[in-house]
């Protein structure tokens, strides 16, 4: 009796010890307790990443540790406008703000983000077990200091990519058609030549046989920033300008006059081409931002196009969403082979490498409850539903987890591709002077856009006025 009693009471000091030690082990709850209460608000572009954190992740967090978040999805120009206003006016509204890659150097400049790695560190009770920066790819380092401290938590990265129909491509009696009109084989570009031509024959495929169906799209909004990022970060280096044609290593230089590029001969063919194609894409694209490229892929109104990667897993696989689910094709976008060799030498890159990440405001009033929340949406746990539901991957390893690798097959490889060709695409120019060359340049860019200034007077424009802007900034000497 006694010997079965004291085994009974090591049981249930076993299962109590268990149960304490469950209770411990649970790190979200037991850090969440001591901010019951708090509401953690944050603002961030309406996108499918985005809306994945407003819609799973953040009542997943509250559901783990009782903190409550809301997350405010909105348009690209109304994000940064509360967001940087809210930073300037020191008022604290948001605890969580979009950091998109191209404008973190302008936030570290003015010192609005608060170090995430110095956070922790100073203070563990914060830390996560389960969250660790060396989890994220190199696309993190985009969000570090000079002293490789992290600055924003990744939530969102993609390249943009070249997407084909692959209904259309393998059609023979298409095929047949592109072979008697151009006397090739019908099969992805590879350079802009071989684009163009595809563009164009689909084009009058289209008209020929009474089809909603043009050759291409064209992201070429006449007055919002979209159209001007398309060429820059999509076109434009696939011609051999890099960094907006500014050369931060010759005091800023934008013109060819002063040693910059954003005027060259090549930037010139290259915009030039991409009017062409902007001609003969569907109506829309006048009014395109990277939001309806994507719809109008996802229409079946084109044969081929450029296409955000974030776009890319709804397009191929929502069939309420989507009219092309099961025939979209992957490829790297068309360019110049002497180009493609830079990049692959490393002197240069294929496109953009787009995403972003969520940062803590240092006008934040609840700092360490936002902490919490940045790492429960960075651990690994939760990135592959986050991945199917939005091709984004931030994560190393999520390309090997079971669903991604299923998705990838779906998507005829586009994980694959941001996984071995991502090194082929690069963020943009660490330039703290990013909105204001762009502001300073883009309504000449509209401008041209509308044809009411011609492609080359445009550019020399745009090189002087970004030139002028850099000069005013004190960027150039």
């Amino acid at each position: 009796m006694i010997r079965k009693s004291g085994i009974g009471l090591a049981a249930i000091a076993l299962g109590l010890m268990a149960g304490t030690m469950s209770a411990k082990a649970d790190f979200w709850s037991d850090a969440g307790a001591k901010y019951q209460g708090v509401v953690l608000h944050g603002v961030t572009e309406s996108t499918p990443p985005s809306n994945y954190v407003k819609d799973v992740l953040a009542p997943e967090f509250e559901k783990r540790t009782g903190i409550k978040v809301e997350i405010e999805t909105t348009s690209w120009d109304q994000m940064y406008d509360k967001a940087i206003k809210d930073m300037e006016a020191k008022t604290g509204i948001y605890d969580m703000v979009y950091i998109e890659q191209d404008i973190i150097y302008a936030y570290l400049a003015r010192n609005f983000l608060v170090d995430i790695s110095k956070s922790l560190k100073d203070d563990p009770s914060l830390k996560s077990p389960d969250f660790d920066e060396a989890n994220f790819t190199t696309f993190a380092n985009y969000f570090k200091n000079a002293e490789g401290n992290l600055f924003g938590i990744p939530m969102e990265a993609f390249i943009k990519v070249y997407l084909y129909r692959t209904d259309l491509f393998g059609d023979a009696k298409i095929q047949e058609a592109f072979k008697a009109a151009t006397g090739k084989d019908l099969k992805p570009a590879t350079t802009h030549e071989e684009y163009t031509q595809i563009a164009e024959f689909f084009t009058q495929y289209g008209k020929d046989n009474g089809l909603e169906l043009w050759g291409t799209t064209a992201q070429a909004h006449t007055g919002h920033p979209a159209s001007w990022y398309e060429f820059f970060e999509s076109i434009a280096p696939t011609f051999g300008v890099y960094n907006w044609g500014i050369d931060a290593n010759n005091n800023y230089a934008a013109s060819v006059a002063n040693g910059g590029q954003m005027n060259s001969d090549k930037s010139k063919t290259a915009l030039k081409y991409w009017l062409h194609l902007r001609d003969i894409a569907p109506p829309e694209s006048a009014a395109s931002t990277w939001t309806e490229v994507g719809t109008t892929f996802a229409a079946g109104r084109v044969a081929q196009g450029l296409v955000y990667g974030e776009n890319a897993a709804w397009i191929a696989s929502d069939a309420e969403k989507s009219k092309v689910v099961g025939n979209v094709g992957v490829a790297l976008p068309p360019t110049d082979p002497a180009v493609l060799e830079e990049v692959k030498s490393g002197t240069g890159y294929l496109g953009y490498y787009d995403g972003g990440a969520f940062g803590l405001p240092i006008t934040s009033k609840n700092k360490e409850a936002a902490l919490l929340f940045l790492q429960f949406i960075g651990q690994d746990s939760v990135q592959a539903d986050w991945a199917v539901a939005a091709p984004r991957i931030t994560n190393t390893a999520t390309y090997d987890d079971p669903k991604v690798i299923d998705m990838d097959k779906k998507l005829n490889g586009y994980y694959s591709m941001l996984k071995n060709e991502g090194k082929l695409f690069a963020g943009a120019p660490p330039f703290p002077f990013h909105a204001q060359v762009r502001e300073a340049t883009a309504p000449i860019f509209y401008r041209i856009l509308l044809g009411e200034i011609g492609p080359d007077e445009g550019l020399d424009q745009m090189a002087e006025a970004a030139e002028a802007e850099l000069t005013n900034l004190g960027y150039r000497k």
